[in-house]
């Protein structure tokens, strides 16, 4: 029970962060992310050099064996180009990912993950930014896709 509360209260001050910033984009519903803003892509990507690159990989292919579990038991860093799982959530969920952690997010007790908590770390716009670049290297097949599930994620709430 206290899982799906702590979801539904990260979800909430998410969207509540998104409405109050103003990253809604009017013409995708439910989109926080900006991959046509070239210049919130390019802050990203160096963002991404600096934060994520190491784990995740400059391509963005992570790691070769991302589905299985290490000998330490913890999920290898998955891919961020259209071969992995990002572009399967919605922004909302990878915001609060990034943010807060998978198990937090995710209203998963006791998740183990070598992710980092990026909230105290990076600024939301930051977030933002590093979460725009990825979209924005995704085939536009796979960016409308993206989008498609956005609008039906906001379209639920």
């Amino acid at each position: 029970m206290f899982g799906k509360l702590a979801a539904i209260a990260v979800a909430a001050a998410v969207a509540a962060g998104a409405v109050f910033l103003g990253w809604q984009d009017g013409d995708k519903p439910g989109a926080l992310f900006r991959p046509d803003d070239a210049q919130v892509v390019a802050s990203g990507e160096a963002i991404y050099g600096t934060y994520c690159a190491s784990c995740h990989g400059t391509d963005l292919k992570g790691d070769a064996n991302w589905r299985s579990r290490d000998a330490d038991g913890f999920l290898p860093a998955p891919p961020h180009d259209e071969t992995g799982h990002t572009w399967h959530h919605p922004d909302e969920l990878l915001f609060a990912i990034t943010k807060f952690g998978v198990a937090k997010a995710s209203g998963l007790d006791n998740y183990q993950t070598k992710m980092p908590v990026y909230d105290g770390t990076l600024s939301d716009e930051q977030i933002v930014a590093v979460l725009s670049y990825l979209k924005a290297q995704w085939p536009d097949a796979i960016r409308k896709r993206h989008d498609e599930l956005n609008a039906n994620y906001a379209k639920q709430k």
